[in-house]
């Protein structure tokens, strides 16, 4: 039975509190925004943003319910995302919600996901493309019956919900490994010759004058710079295939670093410099515009011109990982001072990261302990590719009615 989508659909608009009063900030609402659900997970969880009840009663904001769906409407239109708590959101959205006995909002989640191109071609606007309220009165939705809808969402939500218990088990892991981390290198209560905590036993602490502060004695001090080798990408656009080629590399750009391949990702030819190739495992600094460090977990790709690839002939993979992550906030800091549109990090910026230099000895032994807990981040990130590709090959077939789920 073909519908009209606002027909089916209970659509929310957002709003936002007036930034000028500070009463409407900082509370215990989270506040979305697309930037917040613009990547391949379903579900959204937080906001960068929270505002106060004052806030929310005084906004066109309003406050969606567990479940219900979020659809970027501006900028970068159709982002989809359901919500796994009540939270308000920003104009730049809509709130989705199928109504009782005719939509299954599971399956509008999914069928959204397979016809967002339609609500692309319907969108609308000169500058940036929208969606408005009249784009759901031009959409048609074939509805199979709810008992249907649910069979077809039920067997898609088991790959998610897998995707998403890798993911919090990663993030238990990181959370895991950066404990450790911080413990020897930052605590200094690594092991001494008898096993005790280093500094809480009493170990030496020598004043460093380039920190100014106390260090471990016999520690080194050193940059970013100098601990690792920072290779930047490339601009892709001569790399970019023929049409008819088959063979190709997806191209890392910030998007993909954070959330992955998609269908509109660019790609690549197979002869692009060596250094710009990257392959599982890597270490990748983004740094410009959004400035995050991550350890490469999916198929090899192209690196694009705004992410380094980090390598060192010397430091094991996790001293230079953990490293990094720890210098995220000072250059954030610095982003943000230099008011810049891509607010980047330059190589002067981490030749002037000092950082502690462990004797290699110590780091090595802490790298013992922390590579199986990376190699099973590796293992999980595989396993959600995997669980990706396959949903994603079902997806279209159960709309289509192609497969159907008994």
């Amino acid at each position: 039975m073909s519908e009209k989508l606002s027909d089916v659909v209970t659509i929310i608009s957002g709003g936002t509190p007036k930034t000028s009063v500070k009463e409407f900030w900082d509370g215990n609402i989270d506040w979305l925004a697309v930037a917040d659900f613009n990547s391949s997970n379903r579900y959204v969880s937080s906001a960068s943003k929270k505002i106060t009840e004052l806030g929310l009663n005084n906004s066109n904001t309003k406050m969606l319910e567990k479940g219900d769906l979020i659809i970027s409407a501006r900028g970068t239109v159709g982002a989809i995302a359901q919500l796994t708590k009540p939270m308000a959101f920003n104009q730049s959205c809509f709130g989705l919600r199928g109504k009782k006995n005719k939509l299954d909002t599971d399956y509008l989640y999914y069928w959204l996901k397979n016809y967002v191109d339609v609500l692309l071609n319907k969108s609308q606007g000169s500058v940036f493309n929208t969606i408005n309220l009249s784009t759901f009165d031009d959409i048609k939705i074939e509805l199979p019956s709810i008992a249907d809808q649910r069979k077809i969402s039920n067997l898609l939500t088991l790959l998610d919900d897998k995707i998403e218990i890798n993911n919090q088990i990663n993030q238990e892991l990181e959370a895991m490994a950066k404990t450790l981390y911080d413990y020897w290198f930052v605590q200094f209560d690594f092991p001494d010759q008898n096993g005790k905590p280093y500094k809480s036993s009493g170990g030496k602490m020598v004043y460093n004058p380039e920190l100014k502060r106390e260090i471990p004695e016999g520690w080194g001090v050193d940059s970013l710079w100098n601990i690792a080798n920072f290779y930047n990408g490339l601009a892709m656009q001569k790399y970019r295939p023929d049409t008819n080629e088959d063979d190709y590399l997806p191209v890392i750009k910030i998007r993909e670093m954070m959330n992955g391949f998609s269908k509109d990702t660019e790609r690549a030819r197979l002869d692009i410099p060596s250094e710009a190739v990257v392959d599982r495992g890597d270490i990748l600094f983004s740094w410009s515009a959004t400035l995050e460090v991550i350890i490469w977990g999916k198929e090899k790709g192209a690196l694009n011109q705004h992410i380094f690839k980090v390598t060192s002939d010397t430091y094991p993979k996790s001293f230079i990982y953990f490293e990094l992550k720890s210098y995220l906030k000072v250059f954030k800091a610095i982003a943000e001072l230099r008011k810049t549109t891509m607010g980047h990090i330059t190589q002067d910026h981490l030749k002037q990261a000092k950082i502690v230099v462990p004797p290699i000895e110590l780091i090595s032994k802490l790298d013992a302990k922390l590579q199986p807990i990376m190699l099973k981040q590796q293992i999980l990130e595989n396993q959600n590719q995997e669980l990706t590709q396959l949903r994603d090959w079902l997806l279209p077939m159960l709309m289509n009615g192609q497969v159907k789920v008994e």
